[in-house]
């Protein structure tokens, strides 16, 4: 079979969700940013959907798939080519979890997979084991492994180390619900954008397109899609009239409590979710700086100001971990948020593939990263002023532990408690919430205030 021939004998959508999965495992690129710079002109609605379903699949299931091509092809993963060990993953996920794929297209096309990658020499393997497979689909993830740990790493798909971490945090039955929410596909939540239109009017509007809708009990003023088209939702994005973006992400814009007048900068801003967000809050009547180290990143930024229709968002190019270039006789700012850089474990719904780079030994890196972040961000707020540092990960030495260390350092600042539901403040006064007891990302947020009343 000639290349034109393999290409031809693949659908348009597994060949772009192996295309795009290769790009995640080889170039570490973000698997959900490749599957939205999908093109309307070059695969159908129906096409996109499917290329999502089986890249972010395939993503959150890899350990257990990746178990089960051990077990029927007798070689361990490290030991294939990684385009075959692609192919096979593509091929088992449909066989495992769509179950409106037929089996015949699942393995033939898959078997075309490595054919189009010139490796046709793994053809036979990739039939062999996917036919297998196929007879074996009742077989259960980790089944006769005695270390109930590896176990539940390989039936939930988690790394171990990960796991240890959340049992240690939660329990054992709670770090399953979360890791099991971890691989579910998140709902879609927005906020209206108040300088388009009301909320009633965009939720009337969706209505209409047949968009099903609720408000959220978490973040005022957020709502979740309960059905319905997603693309009126995205039109909708598009033309401003809504911004998607999770509950929990909102939640940390409300906490630091922007108003008309006030001066705001926001630390690490890019790509503009919640700078954008903070400016709709204060009226559009705030001055928010919003930073980012990359000129790409704030590009992305003022793309999404533009959309918005929001006109009170300066951006600015600066390395926060550096002295900021602000003159020290200016006033200081009345609301700063550090919406630090960080694991992103709270995020693995929608980025399953951190789970697979990250390791125990980047927590480190970060920290440090973070607490200078945060020493930066401190040192710009005015007497009085608040300071909202957040993360979306569940890990405590990004959070609590961190805050507690700043705190420590820094006598002229103190937590203070924070406007949210109550089931959402632990005991210690932060902000937390979890995938599977909420419903939306996991974040952490504190609340800081600089107490002093002399100095700046």
């Amino acid at each position: 079979m000639n290349p034109k021939q393999s290409r031809q004998s693949v659908s348009p959508a597994r060949r772009r969700a192996y295309d795009i999965l290769l790009r995640v495992e080889a170039e570490s690129a973000y698997a959900s940013a490749l599957v939205a710079a999908l093109s309307d002109s070059d695969l159908s609605r129906e096409d996109r959907a499917l290329v999502k379903e089986i890249v972010l699949g395939v993503l959150r299931w890899r350990g257990s798939l990746d178990y089960f091509i051990e077990r029927y092809s007798g070689r361990s993963i490290e030991q294939l080519d990684l385009p075959v060990a692609m192919a096979l993953r593509i091929g088992l996920f449909q066989l495992r979890h769509l179950s409106r794929i037929p089996t015949s297209a699942a393995v033939n096309e898959s078997v075309n997979l490595v054919k189009r990658a010139r490796t046709s020499s793994a053809a036979g393997l990739v039939n062999a084991v996917l036919r297998k497979a196929s007879m074996h689909l009742g077989e259960k993830a980790g089944a006769g492994i005695v270390d109930p740990v590896r176990r539940a790493s390989v039936e939930l798909s988690h790394p171990r180390w990960l796991l240890e971490r959340w049992q240690a945090m939660l329990g054992d039955q709670e770090a399953e619900q979360l890791a099991l929410a971890n691989n579910s596909p998140p709902p879609t939540a927005f906020r209206v954008n108040p300088l388009r239109a009301t909320a009633s009017e965009v939720i009337s509007h969706l209505k209409s397109r047949g968009v099903i809708t609720r408000e959220s009990s978490l973040t005022p003023g957020a709502f979740v899609v309960e059905g319905g088209p997603s693309q009126a939702v995205n039109q909708a994005a598009q033309s401003g009239l809504i911004y998607i973006q999770d509950q929990a992400s909102q939640l940390v814009s409300t906490l630091l409590g922007p108003r008309g007048g006030h001066r705001v900068l926001d630390l690490c801003a890019a790509p503009g979710s919640k700078s954008s967000h903070i400016a709709a809050l204060a009226g559009d009547k705030a001055w928010v700086v919003a930073c980012d180290r990359y000129p790409h990143r704030l590009a992305t930024l003022r793309a999404t100001r533009e959309r918005l229709g929001v006109d009170s968002i300066d951006s600015l190019v600066l390395d926060a971990t550096r002295t900021l270039p602000f003159a020290e006789s200016a006033p200081k700012f009345d609301r700063v948020l550090v919406d630090a850089p960080c694991s992103g474990t709270g995020t693995l719904r929608s980025n399953p593939e951190i789970k697979w780079r990250f390791s125990a030994d980047d927590l480190t890196r970060l920290v440090e990263l973070q607490l200078t972040l945060l020493k930066r961000g401190a040192q710009m707020v005015a007497p009085g002023g608040r300071l909202v540092y957040s993360t979306c990960s569940i890990e405590r030495e990004e959070d609590e532990e961190l805050v507690r260390c700043f705190l420590e350092s820094s006598p002229s600042f103190r937590l203070v408690n924070p406007n949210a539901r109550l089931d959402l403040i632990t005991a210690d006064g932060f902000v937390r919430t979890f995938p599977h007891r909420h419903g939306c990302d996991g974040f952490f947020a504190a609340v800081l205030q600089r107490t002093e009343r002399s100095g700046h």
